[in-house]
């Protein structure tokens, strides 16, 4: 129970003070996280301690804020316009609201009277409302966003689930506790809350950053017009054909190559082809199979990104996706066996020099 709470403030701090993690979209997950664990930290104080700053604690209603800051996330990752519209502050107004009253509540001397009792029965039934609305519409913008890329959106919805699920028990939880009198779903609560922050972490904040980084550096390159410069193959007039040429105009001018998923069958289908075709003419006029081919145009990317200090504070996975390269362990074997050195080895290599 503690350990889930503990995960969570780790996790919350990992994500604003380590410079990988650091961004504006992960600040505002880090606060959200920062909420949920102090959310279930005070339910399990509740249970033990009978404290005035935690009846005040409680009372504010957090829940408002964490909605809103996760919400914003969301808002952050699909680069949507509501953002920059007057009328996102409102969404933080129930929080603001819920403070107002407590005050008033507190300077009129009413702690304890019917009215106390109606507006906290309010709020807490209209903050089970604000979060399911929140999420909901969370992940009915991030599935009609056109912002966001097919590598960031898969996660996004998953992380939307996770946090669907945890607040449907949330919800089961108020229910138990007051018609039953019982705390059996708050276990789960504090379960499900565990493997959340533990994915967050070690999965899905990590490979998500990855993506993040790979379109930072992709927007860069786009912005500079800085596309990896590659030397123009000359081919000779005796081995050359017209295949080969408008593969190599694939390759250079329109750069197929950083699609992970690119295949034989893609490259065959744009040079209107057979596959087999399209092997034995490289293998007979460039001695090398399509795989390799491909390879050394994303290790030569690679080694450029590599070599540019602008891109020092960016992981090598991240490079190697911008590259092309579908995942790190095809980066790294592809990587090792044309240059007989990892990127990281290169990378220190050139910096040394």
């Amino acid at each position: 129970m503690i350990a889930s709470v503990i995960v969570g403030y780790f996790v919350s701090i990992s994500l604003i003070t380590s410079s990988f993690y650091k961004n504006r979209a992960n600040n505002y997950l880090s606060l959200s996280i920062f909420l949920l664990a102090s959310l279930i930290h005070m339910d399990i104080l509740s249970i033990k301690v009978d404290s005035i700053v935690l009846d005040i604690l409680n009372l504010l209603m957090l829940d408002f804020l964490f909605a809103a800051t996760l919400f914003t996330y969301f808002l952050i990752q699909i680069k949507h316009k509501f953002l920059d519209s007057r009328r996102y502050k409102w969404i933080y107004f129930p929080f603001v609201g819920s403070a107002i009253l407590e005050i008033s509540l507190l300077l009129l001397d009413l702690y304890g009277s019917i009215y106390d009792i109606i507006i906290y029965y309010i709020k807490d039934f209209t903050s089970i409302i604000f979060n399911i609305v929140l999420i909901f519409l969370s992940r009915l913008l991030v599935l009609k966003s056109n912002t966001v890329s097919q590598e960031k959106k898969p996660w996004l919805l998953r992380l939307n689930l996770f946090i669907i699920c945890i607040i449907i028990i949330w919800v089961l939880t108020r229910v138990e506790v007051s018609v039953f009198n019982s705390m059996y779903t708050t276990y789960v609560l504090w379960v499900l809350l565990s493997l959340f922050l533990w994915w967050v972490l070690y999965y899905g904040v990590f490979k998500l950053q990855i993506i993040v980084q790979k379109e930072e550096i992709h927007d860069y390159l786009v912005s500079k017009k800085v596309h990896n410069a590659q030397i123009k193959k000359k081919v000779k007039s005796a081995t050359s054909s017209k295949i080969i040429t408008q593969l190599y105009a694939l390759m250079e001018d329109e750069e197929v190559y950083k699609n992970p998923l690119l295949s034989r069958l893609d490259l065959a289908t744009r040079l209107k082809a057979s596959e087999s075709y399209l092997s034995q003419i490289i293998n007979q006029e460039l001695n090398k199979s399509v795989v390799q081919f491909v390879n050394e145009y994303r290790i030569k990317a690679a080694k450029n990104l590599l070599n540019d200090p602008v891109f020092d504070k960016y992981s090598i996975e991240a490079i190697g996706m911008e590259a092309g390269f579908k995942s790190k362990s095809a980066f790294y074997s592809a990587f090792n066996q044309n240059l007989k050195m990892t990127p990281g080895a290169y990378r220190k290599l050139q910096r040394a020099s």
